[in-house]
């Protein structure tokens, strides 16, 4: 059996993900990284996009917005990726019906802006971040096998 890593995907609302997988590809603030088992330790900010595991020829995709990722030796001493994300979905979870949503909601916040004294930026900014993330991973996957 090849060497693993063991994946970890976690925001404030849940346990998104928690797995061993052969590689991962992660977009960070400084751009896009595959981190492979025995990678050097890491600490770096997470950018908006998309999280690809790949364990046994699939790929298991992820749309994710913000936050921290963590590579580093366990007690084991297997390499383990913690993921601490603001948001992060499955690709399976997003449906046409939350991708339809998620344009529209889209518009409404763009609408929203233009009266600028009752916008509330920061909010706004992360709520379109999250909307565009998961509308483009989603069209992105949509034709594309991976694992649910």
């Amino acid at each position: 059996m090849s060497k693993q890593l063991k994946l970890k995907i976690v925001t404030p609302e849940r346990l998104v993900l928690e797995e061993m997988v052969d590689q991962v590809s992660l977009p960070t603030t400084e751009g896009e990284i595959t981190v492979l088992p025995d990678h050097i330790p890491l600490i770096t900010g997470l950018a908006s996009g998309e999280v690809v595991a790949f364990t046994s020829g699939e790929h298991a995709p992820l749309a994710v917005v913000g936050g921290f990722i963590e590579v580093k030796k366990n007690e084991k001493g297997e390499t383990e990726v913690v993921v601490l994300a603001d948001f992060a979905e499955h690709v399976a979870e997003i449906s046409d019906v939350e991708i339809e949503k998620a344009k529209a909601r889209s518009e409404e916040l763009k609408k929203q802006m233009e009266n600028k004294e009752l916008v509330d930026f920061e909010h706004l900014e992360a709520e379109l971040e999250r909307s565009f993330t998961r509308v483009k991973i989603a069209d992105k996957w949509k034709m594309k096998k991976y694992r649910k």
